[in-house]
């Protein structure tokens, strides 16, 4: 079971704090605070995602999730399912957004009355209850601007801000009496790449990381069946709780009664082979000298089917000796942290058959030139790819049951760097 949350601000601060069983106290977020300080300093290149989701505690397990500044932590002491745990917290980010829009900690301070009465129908004694968007706004209804001058005045109203569901169907995922005058649903995939390339090109470690992210706008209890052109590319996949399990692995097809609204109807993994041609090249060159160093980064465009690859961003950390750095770039624009010791090259659009995009300069080094000499570098990397899907995933057919209508269709790919490494 899950016996407390804590939501910690940017800076460690509680922001929320829920107990379903017995009080757990704050000194338990202390202990996770300087671990993860500690954590941080001890590597250069160590950022907050580096941290461990699983921190233990001498009394505790500290089960952690930490997304859009925000952590989520789950202190445990018996023996529990840890990605149960791990589901739910990411559920509540996930249902904040789906309320609020945006999940930061000034959108949960202007929204507690309401934070906290999700909380409380999302979890029954511990344990997951209702955790689905639209089974939720049956019982816990949107801010609106009435209910937020109410908490703040903290005066008493005929409009109820917590009702009873109404009009549910059986499925807690989709409520009954959905209607639309036009009838759609809409398919993004969405994947990522992480890999280490080395200084020549070639991948060391390539994989992609996939989402289906679904709107769907349909009338009434449609059965969906989704079939892909190229099924048994994707490994390690993961559903909505709509999709038929059992269906996937007799016929890799996706069927399902879709939610009303936005939802993420599944994720996947693809390995990609080393010889994959990685959307685009960035070859670096350092030269370290006595006193300081020159260098060289190109980048180029490889495979993308002919699309433009835009939003592209370099950045390389320094050692922390650099004390100068001049550069000079033919496209976009850079800049240079002089505290934090990293060149942040944004490049911007690459279309195919354009100029290369090439930085050269040089930089400094103070004390510790030995240290920075002999210190490796490696090249961050982000970039995004509209209509482009690295492992060619595609969707084929999409087949309605259940309902007369012909829904329209539409899917998007894209394809972004997630953890995309450069050795120079």
């Amino acid at each position: 079971m899950i016996e407390s949350l804590f939501v910690l601000s940017p800076t460690g601060k509680v922001i929320i704090e829920k107990h379903w069983h017995e009080l757990i106290p704050r000194r338990v977020v202390d202990y996770f605070n300087e671990q993860v300080s500690k954590a941080m300093t001890e590597g250069e290149d160590v950022t907050r995602e580096d941290v461990l989701p699983i921190i233990a505690s001498p009394k505790y397990q500290l089960i952690n999730v930490y997304r859009d500044g925000l952590t989520y932590l789950s202190p445990v002491t018996k023996e529990v399912d840890p990605m149960m745990v791990f589901e739910f917290l990411h559920r509540i980010p996930d249902i904040l957004q789906e309320y609020f829009g945006q999940v930061s900690e000034t959108v949960i301070k202007e929204n507690f009355v309401t934070v906290y009465q999700l909380l409380e129908e999302m979890m029954d004694d511990g344990f997951p209850l209702t955790t689905e968007p639209n089974s939720l706004k049956e019982i816990v209804p949107a801010p609106n601007i009435l209910n937020k001058v109410v908490t703040t005045l903290g005066a008493t109203t005929s409009v109820s801000t917590r009702k009873m569901p109404h009009g549910m169907s059986n499925l807690p995922w989709r409520k009954a009496g959905v209607k639309y005058n036009s009838n759609e649903i809409f398919f993004d995939i969405v994947e990522e790449i992480d890999a280490i390339v080395d200084s020549t090109g070639k991948a060391v470690s390539c994989e992609a990381h996939g989402t289906i992210q679904t709107n769907s706008r349909l009338s009434g209890m449609p059965d969906l069946t989704l079939s892909f052109v190229n099924p048994r590319l994707v490994d390690d996949c993961s559903f909505h709780q709509s999709v038929r399990f059992n269906k996937w692995e007799s016929d890799k097809v996706l069927s399902f009664v879709p939610p009303d609204g936005h939802f993420r109807l599944m994720s996947y993994r693809v390995n990609l082979p080393s010889q994959q041609n990685l959307p685009i090249q960035v070859k670096p060159s350092i030269n370290i000298g006595a006193n300081g160093a020159k260098f060289d980064i190109t980048v180029s465009l490889r495979s993308t089917d002919g699309k433009p690859v835009e939003n592209i961003v370099l950045t390389l950390p320094l050692h922390k000796s650099t004390t100068t750095l001049t550069a000079q770039c033919n496209v976009g624009q850079y800049m240079f942290d002089p505290v934090g010791k990293v060149l942040r090259w944004d490049v911007g659009k690459i279309v195919p058959r354009e100029r290369a995009p090439v930085i050269s300069g040089s930089f400094g080094f103070g004390s510790a030139s030995d240290a920075a000499a002999n210190a490796g570098y490696n090249i961050g990397v982000e970039f995004l790819i509209n209509s482009h899907s690295l492992s060619g995933l595609k969707v084929d057919v999409l087949k309605l049951f259940n309902e007369s209508y012909k829904p329209y269709k539409g899917v998007r790919t894209m394809t972004k760097a997630g953890r995309y490494q450069v050795r120079a």
